[in-house]
C-alpha cells in the first residue's frame, strides 16, 4: 500500500474516532439533561425561576380588603397570620408560605403531602401555613385571594386540612383564574364531608377573611422571601433543597429525624375549631 493511501486511511480512522468521541459526549449530555429534567419535573422546579420572580404585587386586586381584619379560628403566630396543623409541642416546625394559584406550590403539596401528614400524625412535626397573593398581583385576577379566604373559612369550620388539600389537587392552570369564582370554591367544598354549610358559604361569599389574607400577603412581601413556595424547617430554607440535597419525601423525613434526635414527639393536640366567622386578628377588629 502506498504511503499516500496509508495516510488517507489513518486520517479516515482518526476522523471516525473523533466523531465517535463527539457522539459519546453528546449522548452523555443528553442523558444528563433527561435525568435533570425528570428530577425537576417531580416538584415542577422548571417553573421555579418564573415563580421566584413573582415576588411583588404589580396590580391591585379588584376585591376590597378594607373590611374588619378577622383571623380564622385557631390562627397563631405573629399577628395571628399562621394556621397551625399538628401537635403544638412538636419538636420541629415547618413554615410554609403558599399561593393557591402557584403551580410549584401544588407540585410541592401533591408530592410531599403524605410525608408531611405522616410527620404531623407522629408528633414529629408542626406545620404553620401562611398565604400570599403574589400571582393575583402579577397576572391579575383574584383567585389567590379568594382561595385563601375560603381556606381560612374552612379553618373556622374545623376542615382546614382536607379542604386545603382539595384545592391543591384541583388547582386550575396558572393563567386560568378559576378560583376567583366563589361558586367553584363552594363546589370543591362539597368534596369535604360536612364543609358545605350555610356558615361556610356566607364566609366565602362575604370575604370574611379578605383583610386577614391581605395582611398575610403584606407580611410575605416584607419578609424578604424570594417566592412561593417558601418552606422553612426550624427557620432554615429546605425548598428546593438543602445541603446539596433536593427536597423529597424521604429527605424531608430524614431532615426532621436529624433535627429531632433525642427529642420526644409532641402530644398536645388543639381541640376542634368552633364553627364561626373567625376572631379578631389582634385585639378589636381593624376598620
Amino acid at each position: 500500500m502506498s504511503e499516500n493511501n496509508q495516510e488517507r486511511n489513518r486520517t479516515a480512522r482518526e476522523r471516525i474516532q473523533r466523531e465517535r468521541r463527539l457522539e459519546k459526549s453528546r449522548e452523555r449530555r443528553r442523558r444528563v439533561l433527561i435525568v435533570s429534567a425528570a428530577v425537576a419535573a417531580v416538584l415542577g422546579l422548571a417553573a421555579v425561576i418564573g415563580v421566584l420572580a413573582a415576588n411583588t404585587d404589580k396590580k391591585k386586586d379588584s376585591v376590597s380588603t378594607a373590611g374588619p381584619l378577622l383571623a380564622p379560628t385557631g390562627a397563631e403566630g405573629k399577628e395571628r397570620l399562621a394556621i397551625p396543623v399538628g401537635a403544638s409541642d412538636a419538636p420541629s416546625t415547618l413554615t410554609v408560605w403558599e399561593d393557591f394559584r402557584c403551580p410549584v406550590c401544588a407540585q410541592f403539596e401533591n408530592v410531599l403531602r403524605d410525608a408531611i401528614r405522616e410527620l404531623e400524625a407522629s408528633g414529629a412535626l408542626k406545620v404553620e401555613y401562611h398565604f400570599a397573593t403574589i400571582i393575583d398581583g402579577n397576572m391579575g385576577g383574584t383567585g389567590s385571594l379568594r382561595a385563601a379566604n375560603a381556606v381560612a373559612c374552612s379553618q373556622d369550620a374545623g376542615k382546614f386540612v382536607p379542604y386545603h388539600d382539595v384545592l391543591y389537587r384541583n388547582q386550575p392552570p396558572e393563567p386560568d383564574d378559576a378560583f376567583a369564582d366563589n361558586g367553584r370554591l363552594i363546589e370543591l367544598a362539597g368534596k369535604v364531608d360536612g364543609l358545605d354549610t350555610p356558615g361556610f358559604r356566607s364566609c366565602v361569599e362575604g370575604g370574611t377573611h379578605d383583610s386577614w389574607v391581605a395582611k398575610s400577603n403584606t407580611a410575605f412581601q416584607k419578609g424578604g422571601f424570594r417566592g412561593t413556595p417558601t418552606v422553612l424547617l426550624n427557620g432554615e430554607s429546605v425548598f428546593p433543597g438543602k445541603g446539596g440535597e433536593q427536597i423529597s419525601p424521604e429527605n424531608l423525613k430524614k431532615w426532621v429525624a436529624e433535627a429531632n434526635k433525642g427529642k420526644k414527639p409532641g402530644t398536645q393536640r388543639p381541640g376542634p375549631a368552633s364553627p364561626g366567622a373567625g376572631s379578631p386578628a389582634s385585639g378589636p377588629a381593624v376598620p
